[in-house]
């Protein structure tokens, strides 16, 4: 019952990041979901650290070094996966997910945004974009894609996009950073 719980309140709270809550100080999905974790991971450190009124022998028995080896943490991916893995997208990102995936060629409401910097607006194949992003002669670059995502309708009058706007400028420069960074 509790993961039906928390699987509605994730959704809910992704379609809300995305109806424009640009400025709010509400704490994201993930980080809403990475504090139980955190929670978790800090009672199992306190359960397999000893207590520190314990004496440490001179010698470990190889039972205690195993006990300490499986409480340190180890990182999750080698050098080769991480250089592998896609830019991880930044919190301003959800809400463009709502609409836009980051995978080539998987266009939602909104056209895949995987390799969209450089190109032309309204160039992606596969999307039926409108007339006005056509026509509009844009080039996706830094001050384009900052112009766009602080005001759509604004910048492209008449484009299909409904979304209000990315009004905090950090948040825009860290998206247009991802978005430089997925190809």
């Amino acid at each position: 019952m509790n993961s039906v719980k928390l699987a509605s309140m994730t959704g809910l709270a992704l379609l809300l990041a995305a109806c424009g809550g640009g400025n709010s100080e509400e704490p994201t999905a993930e980080e809403t979901t990475a504090a139980p974790a955190a929670e978790e991971s800090a009672t199992a450190t306190e359960e397999a650290t000893p207590a520190a009124s314990e004496t440490p022998s001179a010698s470990a028995t190889p039972s205690e070094a195993a006990t300490k080896a499986a409480a340190t943490p180890t990182p999750a991916a080698s050098a080769t996966v991480a250089a592998a893995a896609p830019a991880t997208p930044p919190a301003g990102f959800n809400m463009c997910k709502a609409c836009h995936s980051a995978e080539k060629g998987k266009h939602g409401i909104g056209p895949s945004l995987a390799g969209v910097y450089g190109t032309k607006a309204g160039d992606i194949p596969g999307y039926d974009f409108s007339k006005a992003m056509k026509e509009s002669g844009l080039k996706w670059n830094d001050a384009t894609l900052d112009k766009y995502l602080a005001d759509p309708r604004g910048t492209v009058p008449g484009t299909k996009m409904s979304f209000a706007g990315m009004k905090d400028e950090a948040k825009r420069q860290e998206v247009i950073a991802y978005l430089k960074a997925i190809k």
